[in-house]
């Protein structure tokens, strides 16, 4: 699943709320970059709601099939 809610298809530009395009079955990707501020006062809260500060956290990353890299 997306970070991001709004996605933008890659071949015809609809804007969904699914990595696959409704309109032509195209993949989707995020539609901007997430919002990041240097003075996120609520930023400790948002990584206590993900579990960022849990030791598991890194390995439930999603990673590259291999190949992919390049």
């Amino acid at each position: 699943m997306a970070r991001q809610l709004m996605q933008k298809c890659n071949d015809c530009a609809t804007h969904c709320l699914s990595t696959t395009c409704p309109k032509c079955g195209g993949v989707a990707q995020a539609a901007a970059p997430m919002k990041w501020s240097p003075e996120d006062k609520r930023a400790h809260l948002r990584r206590q709601l993900d579990g960022v500060e849990e030791s598991g956290w890194p390995n439930s990353l999603p990673t590259l099939a291999s190949g992919e890299e390049e």
